[in-house]
């Protein structure tokens, strides 16, 4: 019974502590749980990346909109008031198909008007042939003199010039009557329509816009910075925003020699080489243009974490294959990849960082590393990790 109570003692700091039995109990076995508790909290399993070197190949996206490369703007050259349009917008046209035609009635009057008096002309070139003919058999004989031949000559020559300028006359008229009639001058579809029937049109007026479908471009302004990634006939991709991921063919066509005095940036005119049917006018397309710059070191975007003691700078936990320890190691972000990962610097190829699992660690913490990357640890130091950049 009185053993229970003998107390205990205790050296701690130089000095004699006593204290009750009951109270080293318990002070045994909360040490006891705290380091066991530590034991455990100190080793976390991780996920692991291997560190490669590779080239970044990013393809910049320039918005644009998809457009004909050849559109024509349609006028009569002719003015008059429209009786008939055969066409709306968005129709498919053919060559030579009348799209709208004007009133003729005046073109056709002038035209009959020259034939009459073609006809007269012809008639009086008649007359002064057969008189010039007369005259020089008189003029043969002595009857009459040389300056009534002449004059007979001169009249002959008159008409016959008459009768030439009212041929080109009666050509003309013709023409202008044919010109009542708006054909369109190549296979196309309407893209523009400025026209009503019973409208008076002045020659001149744009009527009908024509584009051709089988070769459309997408016009893209590229920034001062950026042309020098862009050349002449190079190949790119075209993506449209109604048509997904999908990506087609495409070939830059021409590249401004000048910047836009406004926007400061060069307009460059891309050719689709697939896609014609899927790629409708006015639809908004994306050119992605290839990127190559320097190789870079990749690690995924979940391996990158920022400490508390050092806001804004951007660190990984570099893993110590012989200890099995992290480190926490500044670096600096370069670049955006695909496939959410970044490029960075501040790191060296075959290094090991934690991809995930890192959100809890500290400095100088154990992990668990996989099993499939611990033969590398063993052997040669060959990397073997789960994933690489």
């Amino acid at each position: 019974m009185h053993s229970r109570n003998i107390p205990c003692l205790l050296v701690c700091g130089g000095q004699l502590v006593v204290f009750k039995p009951w109270i080293g109990c318990l002070l045994f076995a909360l040490t006891g749980c705290a380091q066991q508790d530590h034991t455990q909290q100190t080793i976390r399993p991780v996920n692991v990346v291997r560190i490669t070197s590779q080239e970044t190949n990013n393809d910049r996206p320039y918005p644009g909109e998809v457009r004909p490369r050849y559109e024509t703007v349609l006028s009569f050259r002719v003015a008059g008031k429209v009786v008939f349009r055969s066409v709306e917008i968005g129709d498919k046209v053919k060559k030579g198909q009348i799209l709208v035609r004007l009133d003729p009635s005046d073109y056709r009057l002038a035209k009959q008007n020259v034939e009459a008096q073609l006809i007269a002309a012809k008639a009086e070139r008649e007359y002064s042939r057969d008189d010039l003919e007369r005259y020089r058999a008189l003029y043969a004989e002595n009857t009459v003199s040389q300056p009534e031949l002449d004059r007979r000559e001169t009249l002959y020559i008159g008409s016959e010039q008459k009768v030439a300028a009212l041929e080109a006359q009666l050509g003309q008229v013709g023409n202008q009557l044919t010109y009542t009639d708006l054909e369109a001058d190549r296979d196309g579809v309407v893209t523009g329509l400025e026209v009503e029937t019973g409208q008076v049109l002045a020659a001149g007026q744009p009527i009908v816009k024509i584009a051709q479908l089988d070769e459309k471009e997408i016009p893209i302004d590229i920034p001062e910075h950026r042309i020098a990634d862009i050349g002449l006939r190079q190949e790119v991709s075209v993506s449209l925003w109604a048509g997904g991921d999908r990506r087609f063919k495409a070939r830059v066509r021409e590249i401004a020699a000048a910047a836009d005095p406004l926007s400061r940036t060069y307009r460059a005119k891309v050719t689709l080489l697939e896609g014609q049917e899927d790629a409708r006018f006015g639809m908004t397309a994306t050119v992605w243009i290839p990127a190559n710059t320097p190789a870079h070191l990749g690690v995924p975007l979940s391996a990158v974490f920022t400490p508390q003691n050092r806001p804004g700078q951007a660190c990984v936990w570099l893993i110590d294959e012989y200890s099995a320890t992290v480190k926490a190691i500044p670096i600096q972000i370069i670049a955006t990849l695909p496939e959410q990962r970044l490029a960075v610097s501040g790191l060296t190829v075959g290094q090991l960082v934690v991809s995930t699992g890192g959100n809890r660690l500290r400095e100088g913490q154990s992990v668990r590393i996989p099993q499939s990357v611990r033969p590398s640890m063993d052997g040669d130091g060959a990397a073997s990790g789960e994933a690489s950049l």
